[in-house]
Formats: structure tokens, C-alpha cells, sequence
């Protein structure tokens, strides 16, 4: 798309210098901001590392070269998701924009801001199969929230003020502006274009709620006895948890997050649940197929928390509150439906309830805390003990314990639902693949997150396997000294898939096993200039923890655990989230009485109301 908003600016109050179009992409990005690009030249975008290059002897801007494209897409992301500002990533064309698509994908997927910047052939190539063309505005698509190919230098400041604009309002999202090599070359009359000035027209997303159905979402609130506040990442990316904690304490609610949604409230809270869905506590779990109301705040009921629909909150009512009107009501119709910011429809609903003098009734929900804390005395998180082994929930607990306040990026697999589970983390402190499950995500995220905050604790979990995808940018680390801590929690498998294969496939290990090949990780580090330290043996884990987390400098720690440790609570699929695998046994120093349930003869827990094993109502 070209954008024509370049006419709107008034060139007889802004002086006018001639620049080319490269020097207008590059000034563009630093009046909105940017300070880090995270990249990779190549033939196409040359122009712009051209002029990048008096940018970054200036001051102005500073370039972090990846190893990957891939890379510079996940680094920006982190970047994002650490700061809630835009991240920027650079690519050349045709393969260099290709590599960038995962990154994007990874990024439409959990609603982040990105401006991606891609070099493209000259344009009186397009179309023509010239060398390293490909249409990349065409296969980007599906992935992004909007995208652009400059035709004239002189649309290019006004393109990156609307870029920037689209990219981090309403619902935030990647957008692509893809540059024509000659583009970048020509020079014109360059008019700066200010931050804000430039919106699309038709494009304004509501951010306040309707004040009806935020009444009616009261009421709802005020009567229900079996309340459940489920939030998820939209509550992170409007910096909502302030709100979201008022709201808690003021109706007593007790609150679980999706993967996404993690730090959004103090998981330290008597009213915290932790995580729900697949990997999800088994109280948060019960919880949300007993409740009676289920408030959803920036969450899209996705099918990883919901389990089977038809059974994921079928006797509650619904509240939903998102800033994007096509996610509500596309899974779950809600009975009260708010289209809003969700930090503005929060501060509108608690103004309301303050005006209306509301107070909540303990009593009315006593029963249902009762309950709630007999699940988590019943079914508590296990980390499990070895006598020769390391069980892989140690390696996580550990480093919650000696660094609980980092800045956490993860991987994806077993080790990430593990750190998911047992890691307590503060607002944007939690960075993870969600909706894509990117393998290979973690490094270059912990890179990106590093690099936005140095002055604070950046550590990537990762697991064997998936560190593998871009272990390369182990060699971006250690060239700008980037200090962030990679530890891999390593059983020598694809241990997701293992386990699944193990419970669904009739262990059949099919590509699973990752031992033949495995790296010396500590020699791989090594080779690229970066600490390297190997753990085997329980008593190793707590020191080598504590000496990653004080060397200055990027350190790579290889923790060897339990290989066949399957990860637990676990919703099977097509089954309700009262359905789990793998929960503890229920242990009571006087016998209690079970429910057996009439349509498959399961004993049940007596404070069940529907069967563990079926499903069925008690």
C-alpha cells in the first residue's frame, strides 16, 4: 500500500532539505524513538545501512547485527514485549525478508508492536524475477496488521509516522514497510513528519467501554457467588494490572492467566491461581468449570485454555472485555460484551463502582474460596525429587529463587510450561511464544529485552532441542557484550513431543530423540567467546546458578535432568479442563467419603461437581 498522507504535511512552516529516502527512513525512526535497530544487510537494503552508518557514528541510533534474520524478528520482539515501546527490525530482500517471516508471524500472533523495515528490488524490477525478489508485502499478509511498499521517497516519513501509529494502537500488531532499492537512493525535498500528525483515515479504535454494558457487567459481578477473573495478554499490552488488582480486591475474585497474561497480577496473591488451560494449575482449572461468572479481560479464549469449548465455563456467564471487536464473541458469545481499552473500560467500571458506593459481601463468595483453597491444598504444583537425577522443575524453581525479579524470555516445550508454572513474574517480566510457539524464540528475545533494560536481569530458559534454532546468535551476544544468561534445561529430547508421544502415540519415538548430534554446549559457547558452565549432579545446581548470575558477560548454562520427566497437570486433547493428567494424589490424614460418578463409575473428590474422569455432572 502507498500511503498518500505526505500531501497533508505543510511544507511552507517546516524547512525543506534535500535528503534521500534512506536518510528520511532513518531520521523518521529517531523522531519516534527508536534507539536500537536489530538487523542483517544485504544487496537490496544497502542504501539504508549506507546511511545507517553516519546515524550510528553520531549516536543517533545503534545497530545490532544478528546472526538471522529470524533473529533480528524475535530480538525486536523482546525488545517490545520488555518495554511496551515498538521494536524494529531490519532485512534485505528476498531470502533476508523470508527469514523475518517467522519473527512476524510469531509477533501478529501475540499482538506486538513491530516496524519492519525490508529492502526490495528497484522498482522497475518488481515483478520482473529479478535477483532476490520475492513479494514479500504479498506473503506477509495473513501476519501483519498492515503493510506498505514505498513508490516515492517523498511518502516515506508520513508512511513510518502511520507505521509506528498503527503498529502500537488499538490491538498492537507488525507492520511492514518494504523499500525499493532505489528508493532508498533518490533524493527529494525532505519534510520531517512528527510523531502523531499522520492517522489513517477510518482507522480509530474504540478505547472507551459503553457505559451500559459496563453497568450491566457490575451487576453480573455483584451477584455472582462463584466468580473467576481470567486475563490474558491484552491486560499486559494496556498496562493494566494496577486495575486489574483493584478489581480483584475489591470483589474478592480469584484470578488465573493465560501464558500470556502472566504478570498481569501478583501471583504471590492470596487470589492468584496461576496459569489455566493444558499446562494450567488444577485449581485454576476446577475453578473455571465450576465458576458461575467468568470475567475475560484482554484474553481470546484460546483452544490451548479453553480445552473442549462446549465444557470450558458452560455454566457461567460471560463478561468480555477486549480492545478487538473481531475477537469478541468469535469463540465464546459473551453476555455482556465490552469493546474498550482495557486499562480505560477497567478505570471506567471502578469509577462506577466507587460512584455507586458498592461493596462486596464476603459471605457471598465464602464458600467458593472455601473451595478454591481445598484444590490447592489437594492439587498443588510438584517439583519432584530424585536421588541421582535433576528433575527439570528444580532447574526453574532455583532460578526463581536466586533471580526472582529477571527478566525471563523462554523457548518453547516442557520447559517452558514449567517455568510458566513455577516462576512468579512482575509485569512485562514474562516473554514467551504463545499463540505460535516459536522454537528458537528465547536467545534473541532475551538479546532484544537485554539490550532495551541493561540495568536489569534478562535470562533465557530453553530447552535442548529448541535452542538449537538459533543458537547463532549466541555470536550477537558475545559481539556487543550483551549480558543476558541462557540456560538450557537439557534431557536430550523434543520432550514435548516425547511426552505425547508417550501418551498418545503408543511411545512410539518418532524424530524425537536429540542425543545423537547434541552439541558440547559448553564447548559451543566457548568457541563463540562466551562463558560456558555444565551441571550433572544436584549439589552443582544452586552454585552454578549463583556464578551465571554474577559473571559480566552472556553465559550459557547446561543443566542435565531427568530425561523422561513428562510434564504435569495436562488437559488431553478433546477433553475438559476438569479433565487432567498426572495430579497428585490426594492425601488426608482422615479418610474422606468420594462421589462416584454414575456415567463412568470414577471415584471423585466430594467438593467436585463434575467427574474428573468424564466430565459429567455430579
Amino acid at each position: 500500500m502507498r500511503s498518500r498522507n505526505a500531501s497533508q504535511i505543510d511544507s511552507s512552516i517546516v524547512p525543506v532539505t534535500r535528503r534521500t529516502g534512506a536518510h528520511a527512513l532513518l531520521d523518521s525512526l529517531c523522531r519516534h524513538g527508536v534507539k536500537h535497530i536489530f538487523g542483517y544487510p544485504g544487496g537490496a537494503i544497502l542504501p539504508i545501512y549506507d546511511e545507517l552508518y553516519g546515524f550510528e557514528v553520531s549516536g543517533q541510533l545503534k545497530h545490532i547485527l544478528v546472526r538471522h534474520e529470524q533473529g533480528a524478528a524475535h530480538a525486536a520482539d523482546g525488545y517490545a514485549r520488555a518495554t511496551g515501546q515498538v521494536g524494529v527490525c531490519f532485512g534485505t530482500s528476498g531470502p533476508g525478508a523470508t527469514n523475518l517471516v517467522t519473527g512476524i508471524a510469531t509477533a501478529h500472533m501475540d499482538s506486538i508492536p513491530l516496524v519492519v523495515i525490508t529492502g526490495q528490488v528497484p522498482r522497475t524490477a518488481i515483478g520482473t524475477d529479478a535477483f532476490q525478489e520475492t513479494d514479500i508485502w504479498g506473503i506477509t499478509l495473513p501476519i501483519v496488521k498492515h503493510s506498505y511498499v514505498v513508490r516515492d521517497p517523498a511518502d516515506m516519513a508520513a508512511i513510518v509516522a502511520e507505521a509506528f501509529y498503527i503498529a502500537s494502537s488499538g490491538r498492537p500488531g507488525p507492520v511492514l514497510i518494504d523499500v525499493p532499492k532505489d528508493v532508498g537512493l533518490e533524493e527529494f525535498d525532505y519534510v520531517p513528519v512528527e510523531p502523531g500528525s499522520i492517522r489513517p483515515a477510518g482507522y480509530k479504535p474504540t478505547v472507551k467501554g459503553n457505559p451500559r454494558q459496563i453497568t450491566q457487567a457490575i451487576e453480573l459481578i455483584r451477584h455472582s457467588q462463584r466468580p473467576l477473573l481470567y486475563v490474558g495478554g491484552g491486560a499486559i499490552a494496556a498496562g493494566a494490572h494496577a486495575e486489574i488488582a483493584r478489581l480483584a480486591d475489591h470483589f474478592r475474585l480469584p484470578t488465573t492467566t493465560t501464558l500470556m497474561g502472566k504478570g498481569a497480577f501478583d501471583e504471590h496473591h492470596p487470589l492468584a491461581l496461576g496459569m489455566l488451560g493444558m499446562h494450567g494449575t488444577a485449581y485454576a482449572n476446577f475453578a473455571v468449570t465450576e465458576c458461575d461468572l467468568l470475567i475475560a479481560v484482554g484474553a481470546r479464549f484460546d483452544d490451548r485454555v479453553t480445552g473442549k469449548l462446549d465444557e470450558f465455563a458452560s455454566r457461567a456467564k460471560v463478561i468480555h472485555i477486549d480492545i478487538d471487536p473481531a475477537e469478541v464473541g468469535k469463540t465464546r458469545v459473551p453476555d455482556v460484551p465490552i469493546v474498550g481499552d482495557v486499562k480505560q473500560v477497567l478505570i471506567e467500571l471502578l469509577d462506577r463502582v466507587r460512584e455507586l458506593e458498592i461493596v462486596s459481601d464476603p459471605a457471598q463468595t465464602a464458600a467458593w474460596h472455601t473451595r478454591i483453597n481445598q484444590w490447592k491444598t489437594d492439587y498443588p504444583l510438584v517439583v519432584p525429587s530424585y536421588d541421582n537425577e535433576i528433575a527439570p522443575q528444580e532447574v526453574i524453581v532455583e532460578l526463581g529463587r536466586q533471580a526472582p525479579d529477571a527478566y525471563y524470555t523462554t523457548d518453547v516445550g516442557q520447559h517452558q510450561m514449567w517455568a510458566a508454572q513455577f516462576l512468579k513474574n512482575g509485569p512485562r517480566r514474562w516473554i514467551s511464544s504463545a499463540g505460535l510457539g516459536t522454537m528458537g524464540f528465547g536467545i534473541p528475545a532475551a538479546m532484544g529485552a537485554k539490550v532495551a533494560l541493561p540495568d536489569h536481569q534478562v535470562i533465557c530458559v530453553a530447552g535442548d532441542a529448541s535452542v538449537q534454532m538459533n543458537i547463532q546468535e549466541l555470536g550477537t551476544l558475545a559481539q556487543f557484550g550483551i549480558n543476558a544468561k541462557t540456560v538450557i534445561v537439557n534431557n536430550g529430547w523434543q520432550g514435548m513431543v516425547r511426552q505425547w508421544q508417550e501418551a498418545f502415540y503408543g511411545e512410539r519415538y518418532s524424530s524425537s530423540n536429540m542425543e545423537v548430534g547434541m552439541p558440547d554446549f559448553g564447548k559451543l559457547a566457548e568457541a563463540f567467546g562466551i562463558k560456558g558452565i555444565l551441571v550433572t549432579e544436584r549439589s552443582q545446581l544452586a552454585p552454578a546458578v549463583a556464578e551465571m548470575l554474577a559473571y559480566d558477560g552472556p553465559v550459557l548454562l547446561d543443566v542435565r535432568v531427568r530425561r523422561d520427566e513428562n510434564c504435569y497437570p495436562m488437559v488431553a486433547p478433546g477433553k475438559s479442563n476438569a479433565q487432567m493428567l498426572g495430579l497428585p494424589e490426594v492425601k488426608r490424614e482422615t479418610p474422606v467419603s468420594h462421589q462416584t460418578c454414575t456415567n463412568c463409575q470414577t471415584d471423585n473428590h466430594p467438593s467436585h461437581q463434575f467427574c474428573s474422569h468424564c466430565g459429567a455432572k455430579l
